[in-house]
C-alpha cells in the first residue's frame, strides 16, 4: 500500500497517508470488467465521486485512504471528538494513570485560568505525599477541560470531509487548526474541501 508522509501542523504530527493510488483505482471497481486493466489515475468521474455530497454514498470509496497521525487536543476537544465514529483512538496518553506525574505548567492551553492550574499543582503535590486514593479522585475530578493530550489516531479522507464541514468554522481554536491540517493532505483541495462544503 502506498505511502504519504504529510508535514507536522498545529496539532498534528507523525502524519501518514495509506492506500490512496489504491483506492482512486478501486473506485473505478463499478464501472469495469476488468479490474486488472484498471489504474490509478484521476478522472473526472472518480473525481465527481469523491466530491458528491457527505452521506450520499457516492464518495464511500474515500473509505480507502486511511491517514494516521499523534493528535493533542485539549479534554474539550477530545470528548467533542468522540463523535466520530470512524477517528479511531489507536492509544492515547492517559489521565487516569498519569495525572500525578505531568509537567502541569506545560500541559493546559493559554485559556486555562492560572489559579487553577496553581489549585491542580496543589492538589498533585498533596496527593504525591499522601497516595491516599481520596487526594487521586480530587485530583482527576478538579483538572480542567484545557487539559492537553495527545493520542495516535486513525481515520480515513470520507471522515475529514465530514469533520472538515462540522469544524472548520469552530469556537475552539484546536479545532479550525485541525481543520487546517487536512487542508495540507494529498489531493484534500479536490477530494476533501468541495464535497465538504456540500
Amino acid at each position: 500500500m502506498s505511502e504519504l508522509t504529510v508535514a507536522n501542523f498545529g496539532p498534528v504530527s507523525n502524519a501518514k497517508v495509506y492506500g490512496l493510488e489504491e483506492s482512486i483505482l478501486r473506485a473505478k471497481f463499478p464501472m469495469s470488467t476488468d479490474v486488472a486493466s484498471l489504474n490509478a489515475d484521476m478522472t473526472k468521474g472518480i473525481l465527481a465521486l469523491a466530491q458528491s455530497a457527505k452521506g450520499s454514498g457516492h464518495d464511500n470509496w474515500l473509505n480507502g485512504v486511511v491517514v494516521q497521525f499523534d493528535l493533542t487536543f485539549t479534554v474539550k476537544a477530545w470528548t467533542e471528538a468522540e463523535r466520530y465514529h470512524f477517528l479511531d483512538f489507536v492509544s492515547s496518553q492517559s489521565t487516569m494513570h498519569r495525572i500525578a506525574r505531568f509537567d502541569l505548567d506545560g500541559q493546559y492551553d493559554s485559556h486555562t485560568d492560572p489559579r487553577v492550574v496553581e489549585i491542580m499543582k496543589e492538589l498533585v503535590a498533596k496527593y504525591n505525599e499522601t497516595q491516599d486514593p481520596e487526594d487521586y479522585l480530587r485530583v482527576l475530578m478538579t483538572n480542567p477541560c484545557g487539559f492537553k493530550l495527545t493520542a495516535g489516531m486513525t481515520t480515513n479522507y470520507r471522515q475529514l470531509k465530514t469533520i472538515y464541514a462540522q469544524r472548520r468554522t469552530h469556537r475552539l481554536p484546536e479545532w479550525r487548526e485541525f481543520c487546517a491540517w487536512v487542508e495540507t493532505l494529498p489531493m484534500a483541495d479536490a477530494l476533501i474541501l468541495p464535497g465538504a462544503a456540500d
